[in-house]
């Protein structure tokens, strides 16, 4: 593994950025949401935050006592979160790169950190088999996931913060809620590690990328697998979506990265469940499909010809897809009617925030 930053310009005849300043392999990277820093950790226990440019100027500074596992900036940019084989999870101001405070209740390695949409929580993996959740503010652990057979590899909050994803050695995708800490969905698709995923900004989807040298794709509101990608030869390591969803970004093992293109996230769903009629799953559990995918092109589902089904038949599945559509519009409404519950309930957990912070300050006055 080399120790340098490679980042690429999507435009055609764009110079691609080798940047180099780690003394070891880098083991993760982001960007900030601004786009204007870079952050890198590395197996030379630091971190750097970078300027992407021809010059490549960096502010290195040592953040842990063994491998940094992962960066994560906050959504607002201002701060950043690392993740160690020291076992500690720390967070840091961005622009004077000033340390701010350490978690430290993992017990073995930590995989992975990241800010939840609003930075009010910080979700860690680790290798103790836990997925823990902390309040930023607090600076406490307010739960723990112990789901896995394995530990978990990855972790990724969903972009409405409600919950959380997690991908685990044994082979499984998890999704809890992080309001009712329970479990929503179980997905067995993989047939080795899964090492990394990304959820789609919409929040529909849930893309991995495993061992097995496999990409899938999730569909969340049907609770099934929607399709699986194969392009890397050996593991794929990780996988991200682009800030709009029209691409995402896979790398593995065969030090290959490569660029794919999307298609569903400006279809509407209807649409999206036509082209897969046949075999929808509503039931919570996953269903393997035919279906692949080239690096590049749009993503699609391949038919096989019609084996000459008598008519009746195929009257039977018209009116099958016929009530399917019926009950995907019906579950439409129903997220819909969760999403502006979950707005209330925000609103009503912001006036409760503001009430007890000014009974605080009533308090504090009649004190002095």
């Amino acid at each position: 593994m080399d120790s340098c930053l490679m980042i690429w310009s999507m435009r055609p005849q764009m110079r691609a950025y080798r940047l180099e300043g780690h003394k070891d392999a880098v083991m993760c990277v982001q960007f900030s949401p601004s786009g204007h820093l870079v952050a890198s950790g590395s197996r030379d226990k630091t971190v750097c935050l970078w300027i992407p440019s021809v010059k490549g100027e960096s502010t290195v500074f040592k953040a842990h006592t063994a491998t940094v596992r992962s960066v994560h900036f906050s959504s607002d940019s201002q701060s950043l979160v690392t993740a160690s084989d020291d076992k500690t999870i720390k967070v840091w101001t961005v622009h004077r790169q000033k340390f701010l405070f350490s978690l430290s209740q993992h017990i073995n390695w930590v995989r992975c950190a990241r800010f939840s949409p609003d930075g009010r929580l910080i979700a860690s993996a680790s290798d103790d088999k836990t997925v823990k959740l902390w309040d930023k503010t607090s600076r406490e652990c307010i739960h723990s996931f112990c789901e896995h057979g394995g530990f978990a590899n990855h972790v990724e909050f969903h972009p409405g913060g409600t919950c959380i994803a997690a991908a685990g050695t044994d082979n499984t995708v998890k999704v809890w809620d992080v309001r009712m800490n329970r479990l929503l969905q179980h997905y067995q698709v993989h047939t080795a590690a899964v090492n990394s995923l990304s959820f789609h900004p919409s929040g529909n989807y849930l893309i991995t990328a495993s061992n097995d040298s496999t990409l899938k794709i999730l569909d969340l509101l049907e609770g099934r697998l929607l399709y699986t990608l194969h392009g890397h030869q050996g593991p794929a390591t990780c996988i991200a979506f682009s800030r709009t969803g029209d691409f995402f970004a896979s790398g593995g093992a065969d030090e290959q990265v490569m660029v794919w293109k999307t298609n569903f996230s400006a279809a509407d769903y209807s649409e999206v469940l036509k082209t897969h009629k046949s075999g929808a799953n509503v039931d919570g559990t996953h269903r393997n499909l035919p279906s692949e995918m080239d690096c590049g092109v749009h993503l699609k589902k391949t038919k096989s010809p019609d084996t000459g089904r008598s008519h009746e038949r195929r009257e039977d599945d018209v009116q099958l897809a016929d009530t399917l559509e019926h009950i995907i519009g019906q579950l439409d409404v129903l997220t819909q009617t969760v999403s502006i519950l979950e707005q209330r309930l925000t609103l009503t957990e912001n006036k409760l925030k503001e009430f007890l912070e000014n009974q605080q300050k009533i308090i504090q006055n009649k004190e002095n």
